[in-house]
């Protein structure tokens, strides 16, 4: 696997040089997602520049970059489609103004509970899908309109200096870090190409055969500031209606793929991001998004990849690729668009070669085959499908592993003390899942008069098994036998309803388990 970790320490050379980079590698992805999405190039072009550069300033994750992404434009089109561009920008606000009030509740810190093999599935399906959008650089426009896959020296002559590229990548570090290799591949085969008048398809010629035929000619990325704007649409409960399924699908996903590629980049710079923080941060963009006639989006995996291998690490990288990219849009149109695909593509397969989890491979074979599956599930959806469907999935299939796995995980072990009571001492969960092994547990005829369960090392976790022992409790009271309680713990206490009738209780400290907190969230 390539090096993606090239310097620890963030600083203004590393931090220009890879925004500058990343900027280049924004251009394309921008103008695709936005033809995903059925609106202009220059709206995702505006979504880039404006995304990157508000995440970087206010968001909780130094280093990762933001923009237009495939994620969400999926999510856009029926809603483009139906009722126009306005009504996005709409969904666009109200879905910023949900991810501020995410931060604001402090939710972003439930990320934490996405387990392992969930989130190499994320890293693996989404490298996959990296790889297969680069794969769309490798179709031209033939006579009748029509994308075909290249032939002969222009196929060519794209794998070359895709090669050349990568080797590139590869090399430089090894001779120099003095600048970021991306970069460096991509001004030296953008020379080669026009110094040697090489056949290749550049940007520009990847916008032009996104567009009908009539408009092709005219084909430029050259633009000018985008301006403030409020949505032009009715300001009635229709119109809510009609944004808000779009706006809530949109608030998810984008903050799905924002903090998981925040745990990721926490993980692989060995520092620690603030979800919350993120959360706002993403939530304002997109607002500000709606009202400046951008599409939105959130974090992207690959450009924040780009940016980490090139040694960017501060807020300055993000801010710079978003400010050379609308230097790009205002005033550097024809540079930015001589830039060959292939260069580019180069790039990106770097990052799917760097993002792919390859040891997901030695983990399948060392871990138990519930994780396997889960791993594989997630990178399935997450290809088939999206980013969101393919977490939610993998949560909820990781959770009924997890219950059933520990359905049968508790047990009881049972003695006569001094006093003649029989004494069951439990050990493990008492929840829904082991509900009914619990009830297997108990010899309700033979036991004598008094029967003491021992909970030190069990728990109640939730209303089904305060239900089950309810239950039980009513049983040997029919026998006409007390039921008695010990070491049960405080948060175990307070969830029993019905604990004055038929318990008698002996509390000791428990550990307290911290799932979630709001610390450096």
């Amino acid at each position: 696997m390539f090096d993606l970790i090239t310097s620890k320490d963030s600083n203004v050379k590393n931090d220009v040089l890879s925004g500058i980079t990343v900027a280049l590698a924004l251009v394309p992805e921008a103008v695709a997602f936005a033809f995903v999405a059925g609106v202009e190039p220059m709206i995702g072009l505006y979504a880039a520049f404006m995304m990157g550069l508000i995440t970087s300033a206010i968001g909780g994750r130094p280093g990762m970059i933001s923009g237009a992404t495939g994620a969400m434009a999926v999510v856009m089109v029926a809603l483009v489609a139906q009722h126009g561009v306005q009504y996005l920008f709409a969904a666009v606000i109200l879905a910023g103004l949900l991810q501020i009030m995410c931060g604001i509740f402090k939710l972003g810190k439930f990320i934490r509970l996405v387990p392992y093999p969930v989130m190499l599935g994320f890293v693996n399906g989404l490298a996959i899908v990296i790889f297969l959008a680069q794969l769309g650089q490798f179709k031209v426009t033939n006579a009748a309109g029509e994308l075909q896959w290249m032939e002969g020296t222009l196929l060519y002559w794209m794998l070359g200096l895709v090669a050349l590229t990568m080797a590139i990548i590869y090399l430089l570090p090894k001779l120099t870090k003095a600048v970021p290799a991306s970069l460096v591949a991509i001004v030296t085969v953008t020379a080669l190409v026009h110094g040697l008048d090489l056949e290749a398809r550049t940007v520009i010629d990847f916008v032009r055969d996104l567009l009908p035929a009539d408009q092709r000619d005219a084909a430029t990325l050259a633009g000018e500031l985008p301006s403030f704007a409020i949505p032009m649409v009715p300001f009635t409960w229709e119109t809510v209606m009609i944004v808000l399924p779009t706006s809530v699908i949109l608030c998810l996903v984008g903050l799905i793929e924002s903090l998981l590629t925040l745990s990721l980049i926490d993980e692989m710079t060995d520092t620690r991001g603030r979800g919350n923080k993120e959360c706002v941060g993403q939530g304002v963009a997109n607002t500000v998004n709606g009202f400046f006639g951008g599409m939105g989006g959130c974090a992207m995996i690959g450009q924040s990849m780009i940016n980490i291998n090139s040694g960017g690490r501060g807020r300055l990288s993000g801010i710079t690729a978003a400010l050379v990219l609308l230097g790009f849009i205002l005033f550097a149109a024809p540079l930015i668009e001589m830039i060959p695909l292939a260069a580019l593509v180069g790039v990106m397969f770097v990052v799917v070669i760097a993002t792919f989890e390859w040891a997901s491979f030695r983990i399948v074979r060392g871990v138990n085959k519930e994780d396997a599956f889960v791993l594989f599930l997630v990178t399935g959806v997450t290809v088939i499908a999206d980013l969101a469907i393919a977490v939610v999935v993998g949560v909820i299939v990781s959770a009924l592993v997890f219950a059933w796995k520990h359905a049968r995980h508790i047990e009881a072990k049972s003695h006569i003390d001094n006093d003649g009571w029989k004494v069951y001492e439990l050990d493990g969960p008492l929840f829904f899942g082991s509900v009914s092994h619990f009830k297997d547990l108990f010899d309700i005829a033979n036991d004598p008069n008094d029967i003491v369960i021992d909970f030190k090392d069990s728990r109640i976790w939730d209303s089904s098994g305060i239900d089950a022992l309810d239950t039980l409790a009513d049983k040997y009271e029919e026998q006409g036998k007390k039921l008695h309680i010990r070491h049960i713990s405080d948060e175990c206490r307070s969830l029993l309803r019905k604990a004055d009738k038929f318990v008698e209780i002996n509390v000791v400290e428990d550990p307290r388990y911290r799932v979630a907190t709001d610390k450096l969230a």
